[in-house]
């Protein structure tokens, strides 16, 4: 089973999300709306839009091409942004036309089951490839020629990631300092002769260990002979570092950094989950939560039930933060840290801060705009001046949004950072976090959060 029947699975997947779209209209609209079992033009006419809705979002969200090097929960997220669009696009129909083209009576229950098996079907697709990969099928049979680092990073990527699908046939070069002698199949002029006997499907060029006329010559050798020729740069200047190239007309400009929260449609969906997250917390939480802990922080010390303090938000542009007040009224609060025994810290205020209680009021941040539920936290102005002398990449977490929770927090790096090193660990997941976000990774951070409130893995801040 080789890399031609990868193309299989664009008709698989294409049948599959059909089938599931229209067996679940049907069924459902059977039981809950046909108890006599007849179907009418009334009944049949709802399926010519399903259908053609679907069509549509397919066709601009691309589902049916899944690329091979997507991680499981990138694959997800593409699906869900997917389902997500189908579902503005019916209730925005349904809203303007309502049931005169389409039965509407438990529209909302079809709509949920289909999603729900749709990504279900998915899920088990995408394992069932992984496995089938694992096992050396449908794969597609690669080349590398050049032996430079990024070139033996290529190698170890095919060698270690099975489930991918890309079987190395062999690596060429002309003279061998990183690759062992033994891997290499010949020079750079035999691949060519290699790449035609083995029926090779793609070529991966790195660029430094070749001469320009070698990289021209065998990327035109390539498009005659339909192989597909990939360059793998070296980027060992910008090491961990995801980079994202675009071209203004033919001028290749490289971005060091790659950030989902630039593209507008990820910054909606993150803004809707803020604004619905947040508007339930206020709504459901926060009543009960102040109607108990007004009369006792009222009572553990004279002052306001709220504290406010400037903090460094998006872009470094301060906002002021809300809490529940936990300490004294006092002259240091913006300059000085909290520690642990700190006598400002009221009896209450400790209670609140190791289940992070005080943090409610932050979801009013959230909800005006100046917070997210989940991104770095922010810092008072004075910690923010003095950790970027220091701290490499600091003010990098400041391109997005700060949150009441985060991926640093969810691994342990909370309250009191009495070490560099510490600070030095949350910039780090706050900068992976930046670089790798996605709504199931909010979703992710948010459950977490919660499962180690509930069970005490957690330190106030």
């Amino acid at each position: 089973m080789g890399a031609g029947y990868s193309r299989y699975l664009r008709i698989i997947y294409i049948i599959g999300d059909f089938f599931i779209l229209n067996a679940v209209f049907c069924v459902a609209s059977f039981y809950f709306q046909w108890p006599n079992r007849q179907a009418d033009s009334f009944f049949l006419a709802q399926f010519l839009y399903i259908n053609f809705f679907w069509v549509i979002t397919t066709f601009i969200t691309n589902i049916h091409a899944i690329d091979r090097g997507l991680r499981f929960e990138q694959i997800i997220a593409q699906l869900i942004r997917a389902f997500g669009l189908f579902s503005l696009i019916m209730i925005a129909f349904l809203y303007f036309f309502g049931s005169k083209f389409i039965p509407v009576f438990h529209f909302e229950i079809k709509l949920a089951i289909f999603g729900f098996l749709f990504l279900f079907w998915r899920s088990i697709v995408a394992h069932l490839i992984n496995f089938v990969r694992r096992r050396g099928l449908n794969y597609r049979k690669v080349i590398i020629v050049g032996n430079d680092s990024p070139a033996n990073d290529m190698k170890n990527y095919f060698e270690n990631h099975p489930e991918v699908g890309y079987k190395l046939k062999g690596i060429f070069c002309d003279s061998s300092t990183l690759i062992d002698p033994k891997e290499i199949y010949g020079k750079v002029i035999e691949s060519k002769k290699f790449a035609l006997d083995n029926k090779i499907d793609e070529i991966y060029c790195s660029l430094s260990g070749l001469e320009p006329e070698q990289i021209s010559d065998l990327m035109d050798f390539s498009d005659r002979n339909l192989i597909r020729f990939k360059v793998v740069p070296d980027f060992r200047g910008f090491a961990n570092k995801k980079v994202k190239i675009d071209f203004y007309d033919s001028i290749p400009v490289l971005s060091v950094r790659h950030e989902p929260l630039q593209n507008y449609g990820n910054r909606f969906v993150k803004r809707a989950f803020d604004i619905v997250f947040s508007f339930l917390i206020i709504i459901l939480v926060f009543p009960i939560a102040l109607l108990f802990l007004t009369p006792l922080i009222k009572l553990s010390s004279k002052g306001p039930v709220f504290f406010k303090q400037l903090r460094s938000g998006r872009n470094n542009i301060t906002f002021y933060c809300w809490k529940f007040r936990t300490m004294h009224v006092n002259n240091k609060a913006d300059i000085e840290q909290a520690k642990k025994g700190d006598l400002r810290i009221t009896a209450v205020g400790r209670f609140l801060r190791n289940t992070s209680l005080d943090e409610l009021p932050q979801f009013y941040n959230t909800l005006i705009g100046n917070m997210s539920v989940v991104g770095p936290r922010p810092h008072m102005l004075k910690h923010t001046e003095e950790y970027s002398e220091f701290i490499d990449k600091f003010m990098v977490r400041h391109f997005i949004k700060p949150g009441i929770t985060g991926w640093a927090q969810v691994h342990g790096l909370r309250g009191e950072t009495t070490y560099h090193s510490s600070m030095e660990k949350r910039v780090k997941y706050d900068v992976w976090y930046l670089e790798n976000w996605s709504i199931l990774l909010d979703m992710k951070i948010v459950v977490l959060t919660v499962t180690q409130l509930l069970f005490g893995k957690h330190q106030g801040q």
